[in-house]
């Protein structure tokens, strides 16, 4: 099985709300296993379904390289929906697979609780703090059509703008496959 080409900042599907999965067959099964081998390939920690040209509502999460965290099993999100979000906030780095060599420092609740369906098509409620819960919502925000510089001051989006210039001109240098700059 091979990987998905990423899609990068600049490419139209990461502007767009993604359509609800209505129903979890073969086809979705092999993408859920084609999208894990895409992030981990790209050693990501979570990947949308939109990032890899996807108009679906899913995602897929594996925080378990992460210390601290080898806890959390890998999972996959399907039609998911924010429930709760703490009112304590945290500032901390993020980067994307969409945007390649960013790094900003990016407010998110401290702790969610999420609905979605699993991939048995059960419907689970999860609560998630700290990281866990910062993945979800950065994972959540690409389903919506936001991505980082939409959670970041103007001052921060100044200082990344050439990067993201060069991103979307595809002008950069990565060490996982993104797709080719739309016509």
């Amino acid at each position: 099985m091979s990987v998905y080409p990423i899609t990068v900042y600049g490419d139209k599907i990461l502007r767009k709300v993604v359509k609800p999965i209505k129903a979890i067959d073969d086809d979705i099964i092999e993408i859920i296993q084609k999208m894990f081998k895409t992030m981990r390939n790209a050693n990501g920690i979570g990947l949308a379904g939109n990032q890899v040209g996807l108009d679906k509502q899913i995602f897929v999460i594996d925080v378990s390289p992460v210390e601290d965290y080898e806890h959390i099993k890998p999972i996959v999100m399907i039609n998911p929906k924010i429930v709760l979000q703490s009112d304590e906030k945290v500032v901390i780095e993020e980067g994307c697979l969409s945007l390649p060599d960013v790094r900003v420092d990016v407010e998110r609740s401290e702790s969610i609780r999420v609905k979605y369906l699993s991939p048995a098509e059960q419907e689970e409620e999860l609560e998630a703090n700290d990281l866990f819960a910062r993945v979800i919502l950065h994972e959540y925000d690409h389903l919506i059509g936001k991505m980082i510089p939409d959670r970041i001051a103007e001052k921060e989006k100044n200082k990344i703008f050439k990067l993201l210039t060069q991103i979307e001109n595809r002008e950069i240098d990565c060490d996982y496959p993104i797709t080719e700059l739309e016509a």
